[in-house]
């Protein structure tokens, strides 16, 4: 089984609600993919609450295989979701590793 762990850090926003709001879609929109993305075995989404961090959001999955993980990076929903990130995205860290 693999695990994709990923920490998102979004840029500069002109409110705290917009970043809010920002937030709450994008958790939205990856938490749905379970039910879309069968390669998809688990999903978990964070929202930091710590302003002394510097990363937004925390995303971690499992998959049965790399391909699994791959199937799932590549699905037009999850690419869909993505496209929501990278509006707004400043950075991203990522690691696979097999559990």
């Amino acid at each position: 089984m693999v695990k994709h762990i990923v920490l998102f850090k979004l840029k500069e926003f002109a409110s705290e609600d917009e970043k809010a709001r920002k937030l709450h879609q994008i958790q939205l929109g990856l938490l749905n993919l379970k039910s879309i993305i069968k390669e998809l075995q688990t999903i978990e989404v964070g929202l930091n609450k710590n302003p002394k961090e510097q990363y937004d959001i925390a995303l971690t999955t499992t998959h049965l295989t790399m391909e699994d993980l791959h199937a799932y990076a590549v699905h037009p929903e999850h690419l869909a979701v993505s496209k929501i990130i990278r509006e707004v995205l400043e950075s991203r860290s990522c690691v696979d590793y097999n559990i």
